[in-house]
């Protein structure tokens, strides 16, 4: 049986117990949004963080969650019915060693999602070394054009939504999988929890080498995805990706489409989408830029076809993307220079963000791409040896060393010649070089799947010195 709370238009499933849960970690992207979800479904939620700093301060704020700063021992006394572990959390937190101590119930934040939101959904996931976020929101919004009204739960908060999760009001929902790991006790990657029945795997790439030995392991972990999708679900695979390839050799039980197929789903350099030679529609009017933003939503109208949106529809739908926040966003223009901040990390993601905006912007126009290499992978200098090839698409490159990244990036971006520069210390000496450099008429592109220190703002407070001081 599925029911809503009165009066408050929300899907809920099937009926449990309302509950007190204390998240640890509750300040990341999916375990601040797996706090909301509860606190909508009529839970009482606390979580803990060692930094807790907006957005997601103010998302949880906003949602009614109490915070607390640290991991202390002594915080054991919040006495929740259960203890949610974030994927951050290992062994010698002294908050998380005081509940093994005393044999408190815990769960993973996956695990409780699972349990308690998803079950008996029909859930749509999107996975992939690449496009995840994107592509959720894409299919979210086609959904949500078409009038399902469905949940979600994302790693980025689509402009549309204002919010990276929330309940819905149908038996559908859309959740970004991660193939990360799930928590200090169980390495299974997050995905395999949630049992969808619509699947889309966007690509597959080496990643997470903090992790992952090596490809064929995180071949082995999209395969066990497959594994969990019923005979009547649906695969929605990239054609072009040789791992995925792989993977789905290992076995699988279920529909099998294709995107990026001459003969399945396929898009045309002019955007004009088509099924097999059945001509569908065009994206030349979706706002999204760039041939993976159009691989991104042919996948999305894809899987929206599963639920029943008609093709059509869900292209006529992405005309009226809005996007995502740090995907492409624009933060400002002073100067006459447009700022940009992406989470692109990869070395992929990065070389396909630069390519977008090339063409959007043109030949003529100048690219200051602006990196600092965070990721885990990249602080270990898995994927220095493609790092130049990446930003050779930028006319300037600048690259931050911060901190844990002990090779030399400098060494990484010789094949850029004089176009590439370094930065360790102070990101505000950092800015203020990217800010004199520029001219009007550029574009600064400031990528890092973390807050680089807040570059964006300080680039275009220089700028508007810069400008004043003319």
């Amino acid at each position: 049986m599925y029911r809503a709370a009165s009066g408050s238009g929300v899907f809920l499933g099937k009926a449990s117990a309302f509950m007190h849960i204390h998240i640890l970690g509750i300040c990341g992207t999916f375990m601040g949004g797996v706090a909301r979800l509860a606190a909508a479904a009529g839970h009482k939620v606390t979580g803990s963080d060692a930094n807790v700093y907006p957005p997601m301060s103010d998302q949880l704020r906003d949602a009614g969650i109490n915070v607390t700063q640290g991991y202390n021992a002594q915080d054991v006394s919040i006495a929740p019915d259960l203890w949610v572990i974030g994927n951050a959390i290992g062994r010698g937190n002294p908050l998380l060693e005081e509940i093994l101590d005393r044999r408190l119930p815990y769960t993973s934040g996956p695990q409780w999602l699972s349990e308690n939101v998803l079950r008996d959904r029909h859930v749509l996931a999107v996975a992939g070394t690449h496009g995840k976020t994107t592509t959720s929101s894409m299919l979210l919004h086609i959904l949500s054009s078409a009038g399902l009204k469905p949940g979600w739960l994302i790693g980025g908060v689509p402009f549309e939504t204002h919010a990276s999760a929330g309940l819905g009001e149908s038996k559908y929902f859309v959740i970004e999988a991660d193939e990360y790991d799930t928590a200090f006790f169980d390495k299974r990657s997050k995905f395999v929890h949630y049992r969808p029945m619509t699947a889309v795997l966007n690509n597959l790439e080496y990643d997470h080498a903090d992790i992952f030995e090596n490809l064929a392991a995180i071949e082995k972990q999209f395969h066990h995805l497959v594994r969990t999708i019923p005979r009547t679900g649906l695969v929605v695979a990239n054609a072009q990706s040789d791992a995925l390839k792989r993977a789905l050799a290992m076995g699988c039980w279920s529909r099998v489409e294709h995107f990026n197929s001459a003969s399945g789903w396929n898009v045309g350099e002019d955007r004009t989408v088509r099924l097999g030679a059945t001509v569908l529609g065009s994206l030349s009017e979706m706002p999204a830029a760039g041939a993976h933003n159009a691989s991104n939503a042919l996948a999305a109208i894809a899987a929206a076809n599963d639920v029943g949106v008609d093709p059509g529809k869900a292209i006529e739908a992405m005309k009226t993307f809005a996007g995502v926040a740090r995907r492409l966003e624009v933060k400002g223009v002073e100067a006459g220079v447009t700022v940009i901040d992406d989470f692109a990390h990869h070395p992929s993601a990065i070389e396909a963000t630069i390519a977008a905006l090339r063409s959007k912007i043109g030949a003529n126009g100048r690219i200051l791409a602006v990196f600092e290499p965070r990721s885990n992978t990249m602080k270990l200098g898995t994927m220095k040896d493609r790092l130049a090839d990446s930003l050779k698409g930028a006319d300037r490159v600048f690259c931050y060393k911060g901190a844990g990244v002990n090779w030399d990036p400098a060494g990484a971006l010789l094949p850029l010649g004089g176009k590439a520069s370094t930065f360790a210390g102070e990101i505000d000496a950092l800015a203020e070089r990217v800010a004199n450099e520029a001219r009007s008429g550029d574009t600064v592109l400031c990528m890092s799947n973390g807050s680089f220190g807040g570059i964006c703002g300080k680039i275009l407070k220089q700028l508007t010195r810069k400008d004043g001081a003319r």
